[in-house]
């Protein structure tokens, strides 16, 4: 890691959080959803990842 990394522009996110929506279109406002689902879809899936493991370091130490 390279003490300039902080100096470079950080790239823009496809949503922030909150942000002013009244600006974008509906086709806009759609892939923002779309995104979304996705980005929900992604960390679901993650979770029960997680979940399933924790089961099974679970049963693998129940005497």
């Amino acid at each position: 890691m390279s003490i300039f990394d902080d100096d470079r522009p950080q790239k823009p996110s496809a949503h922030e959080i909150g942000s002013d929506l009244s600006l974008l279109s509906v086709e806009e406002l759609k892939n923002r959803v779309d995104l979304l689902k996705s980005e929900i879809a992604r960390l679901e899936e993650e979770i029960a990842a997680k979940a399933s493991g924790r089961k099974a370091a679970e049963s693998l130490f129940r005497f």
